[in-house]
């Protein structure tokens, strides 16, 4: 997916999941760090953006720090640029996590000039977890014709790849096995802490496997692909004009053609959600919001980053529950 323009961000944030656990290794200063990675003794890992600084917090517990990077709703990690202050963040980490995929591509340059720096990059799992999805496409276009996720072939390059709990929970244990490495003594804390994680992950894909045993190929339309992975995992037919999300989602203005394609989906009643992704939002999508919700179409809110004292578990649980609930699944 090539970079998009950043859109004006807003503070509202999607999901209101109650906060029982604020990411303070998340929101430690950049300069706490010195050389070596270490701060004490103790390894430090930066991460991309809050959200992987979530997995890698829920795996390093009290044996790590762990900050992050990108924290403000309004940044865009695809056209994001590391000021010096980021890049000497990177280049002296015990471990760096990050999204990969062309996400956040920052990460990649400071690495190129820092390669001895250890590094997991999540979107290289996506295929480890039956997720090659553009395989999937081409193996089943034969028998899936007209009516099967129609919308929905973004020929299986989509890097939100945080929306799927499998994804999440491997790169959990590929921070886990780094952190072993660099600090070998508790070595059996961060695999443990990893295996509760990908167990936790489990609230999340119960609510998925809800949605598709109750609502299989249920239609649906999003603003843009970010939350491709939960309707893919949810088995739901996205809609959405593909003309109408890629331009969306790279900045740009729809055509007048694909806006009026998305619209009549709310008009017509053609589609029983609309995921919504609150952190872009402008006039088209805010214009499409309004449709849908005159026509009596539930708006789902997602974001790209966590909202404020929510863990990343929390996050992915509750946009996965508001879509069981926009779906009427039990």
């Amino acid at each position: 997916m090539s970079a998009f323009s950043p859109r004006t961000g807003i503070a509202a944030i999607a999901l209101t999941a109650a906060a029982t656990t604020v990411l303070a290794g998340c929101s430690s200063s950049e300069s706490s760090g010195s050389s070596g990675g270490e701060t004490g003794g103790r390894p430090t890992v930066v991460a991309s953006t809050n959200v992987w600084g979530s997995v890698a917090e829920a795996v390093a517990g009290d044996r790590a720090d762990v900050q992050a990077i990108i924290a403000d709703p309004s940044a865009d990690p695809h056209s994001y640029e590391a000021s010096p202050a980021d890049a000497a963040a990177l280049s002296r980490a015990s471990l760096v996590v990050y999204n990969g995929g062309g996400y956040d591509e920052f990460v990649d340059d400071v690495l190129a000039s820092a390669s001895d720096v250890p590094s997991v990059d999540a979107y290289s799992f996506l295929g480890d977890h039956g997720h090659d999805h553009a395989d999937e496409t081409s193996e089943a276009s034969s028998d899936q014709a007209d009516g099967d996720h129609a919308g929905h072939d973004h020929s299986g390059e989509n890097e939100h790849v945080w929306y799927d709990p499998e994804v999440a929970a491997a790169t959990a244990e590929a921070v886990a096995e780094q952190l072993g490495t660099i600090d070998p003594d508790n070595a059996s804390y961060y695999t443990a802490n990893a295996e509760a994680f990908h167990e936790d992950m489990h609230q999340v894909s119960d609510i998925t496997d809800r949605i598709a045993q109750q609502r299989p190929g249920a239609p649906v339309a999003q603003t843009e692909p970010i939350a491709h992975y939960l309707l893919e995992n949810a088995d739901l037919d996205d809609r959405t004009p593909e003309d109408f999300e890629n331009a969306i989602e790279e900045g740009n203005d729809p055509s007048p053609a694909a806006i009026a394609a998305t619209r009549d989906l709310f008009t017509s009643r053609s589609v029983d959600v609309l995921v919504y992704n609150v952190q872009t939002e402008d006039n088209v999508t805010a214009d499409v919001r309004r449709v849908a919700e005159e026509n009596g179409v539930p708006v789902v809110e997602v974001t790209e980053t966590l909202p404020e004292g929510v863990t990343y578990l929390e996050w992915q649980r509750g946009a996965a529950q508001s879509l069981a609930d926009a779906l009427g699944v039990a």
